[in-house]
């Protein structure tokens, strides 16, 4: 099973910068899609981004045009750069991965992850 971890959160002010980086273990990085998900205090989680195995890359609604998802298999890592922060980006994000060799359908939803980091924080003050 492949193992995730998430850096890069922090405390930003509004229309401020941050880049999450997932750190991912073994060798099948390149092989899966990747996906960035958020929650915020006492909500639900929800999609943010995903990339898929090619490099196409989705987004959610709220973060089109701010948020850009990105992947260097060489490192094995996936990137969340993220710009023109506002409060309701606050959230724990969490980066996870498709099963080994999964299309990227149905991408925005939570269940068709299969492995999941810990979570790193991001508030953005007003």
């Amino acid at each position: 099973q492949v193992q995730l971890v998430e850096t890069g959160g922090g405390l930003v002010q509004a229309g401020g910068s941050l880049r999450l980086s997932c750190a991912a273990s073994g060798r099948t990085f390149s092989s899966r899609s990747m996906g960035w998900f958020r929650q915020a205090s006492g909500k639900e989680r929800e999609f943010v981004a995903h990339i898929s195995r090619t490099g196409n890359t989705y987004y959610a609604d709220s973060v089109t045009g701010r948020f850009t998802v990105s992947r260097d298999n060489a490192k094995n890592t996936v990137y969340l750069q993220m710009n023109s922060l506002k409060a309701e980006d606050t959230a724990v994000y969490y980066c996870a991965a498709k099963p080994l060799g999964a299309y990227s359908t149905n991408y925005h939803y939570a269940s068709s992850y299969n492995a999941w980091g810990q979570g790193t924080q991001v508030t953005v003050s007003s």
